[in-house]
């Protein structure tokens, strides 16, 4: 049995009739490849497309088909951020009471480097109840944004998310996170009229730092001092804290470890209004978008020796937020049809030229006839028979 010859890659006129996409998968394959891809290393992805459907790929080709397709839902997000900046009142209403919370984690580069990848996350904010630690708020309904990019480009192309979530005509917002100043730069860009609270966490690690300065490090009096401190400031907002800090700037003029806390601190007084927020149904902390760059980041691009190229960042970040932002059916149908109608087409064979017959040329009986080589009257480079020498027979 012999096997077909392989042909060049061409156009079939019914590949879009049938919804084909660019490769060699079945489209239900090619979606199948890049979600598995988009939860687990390609390797394994690979490992487990071939056992679920019995088509073996390679590493190389998941990488190479999630890469595309995160590289078309990047470019659809950006078309729809152009878009969203003209178009500011088709965008649908929010919720009543939204969280909206930004944080940095750090993803290995080839070459040793590594970049920040920059994560919003947007979610409803939940009526308190009653736990046993006492009221909690939860955000629920959560949704992602990544993307490795500096503090001005991300604020403009989180448009797209902040959009699709109505948080432009929500009814309340709560921004909770560090104090970063990018992040305050964001919150100024997108809702300057937001609630903005310091994540809570945040604020007690530098209360800390000056309780192991008068007590030292990890000592129990310096647990009982931040336990006290941070149980007051909870209850009773900053005023006490900040007067008591201030105090001991002026007693340790020249220590750091108070002033430059005290300093941080005192800048974003009107953020440790805890009291006031937890009466107004907010949650203090900003666990969301910690928990968010564990889920969506380090889950998936901080594995054991695992280097990115910078280009290849954001392709699986997009993928990525589609797959933990549970919107997989939404979105996948979107990429499919980008990739069907912007692939490059082979160009079609040119049409045959008509053959040209030339007439002889005329003969000259002057002409001198060409020697001929001694090659040619070689025997053995000659029949040994002649047609006349055949039996008639």
């Amino acid at each position: 049995m012999e096997f077909a010859r392989s042909v060049g890659k061409g156009f079939f006129p019914l590949d879009r009739e049938l919804e084909l996409l660019p490769g060699d998968l079945t489209p239900l394959g090619h979606e199948q490849l890049v979600r598995l891809s988009g939860w687990m290393p390609f390797e394994r992805a690979g490992e487990m497309f071939r056992d679920f459907t019995g088509i073996a790929v390679s590493s190389g080709m998941s990488r190479r088909y999630t890469e595309k397709a995160g590289e078309a839902y990047v470019e659809i997000q950006n078309q729809v951020v152009e878009e969203l900046e003209h178009k500011r009142s088709k965008v649908p209403s929010g919720a009543e009471k939204m969280q909206v919370s930004v944080d940095g984690a750090k993803v290995p580069l080839v070459k040793g480097e590594w970049g920040e990848v920059k994560t919003l996350v947007v979610g409803v904010v939940q009526p308190a109840v009653k736990e046993k630690e006492g009221w909690v708020v939860h955000t629920r309904e959560l949704s992602y944004f990544s993307r490795l990019a500096s503090a001005e480009e991300f604020q403009h192309q989180a448009l797209v998310e902040m959009y699709q979530r109505g948080v432009e005509h929500a009814g309340q917002v709560g921004a909770v996170q560090d104090g970063a100043d990018w992040e305050q730069g964001f919150i100024d860009y997108h809702c300057p009229k937001a609630v903005r609270i310091l994540d809570f966490a945040h604020a007690s690690e530098h209360i800390s730092q000056v309780g192991q300065f008068l007590y030292g490090e990890n000592t129990l009096q310096a647990q009982q001092w931040l336990g006290e401190r941070l149980h007051q400031l909870k209850e009773e907002g900053p005023t006490a804290i900040l007067s008591e800090l201030s105090g001991l700037a002026q007693q340790h003029p020249e220590a750091s470890e108070v002033t430059s806390h005290l300093a941080y601190l005192e800048k974003r007084r009107s953020q440790l209004e805890y009291p006031q927020f937890r009466a107004q149904g907010w949650p203090i902390g900003s666990g969301i978008v910690e928990s968010g760059n564990k889920l969506v980041v380090e889950a998936r691009l901080k594995g054991a020796g695992m280097h990115w190229a910078r280009p290849h960042v954001n392709p699986m970040l997009a993928i990525r937020n589609i797959l933990c932002s549970d919107r997989w059916k939404q979105e996948w149908p979107k990429i499919a049809f980008r990739l069907r109608h912007l692939q490059p087409r082979a160009p079609l064979p040119a049409p045959p030229m008509p053959r040209q017959y030339k007439l002889p040329k005329p003969i000259d009986p002057n002409a001198k006839k060409p020697r001929q080589n001694p090659w040619r009257r070689f025997k053995y480079g000659r029949s040994l028979y002649h047609p006349e020498d055949y039996p008639k027979n």
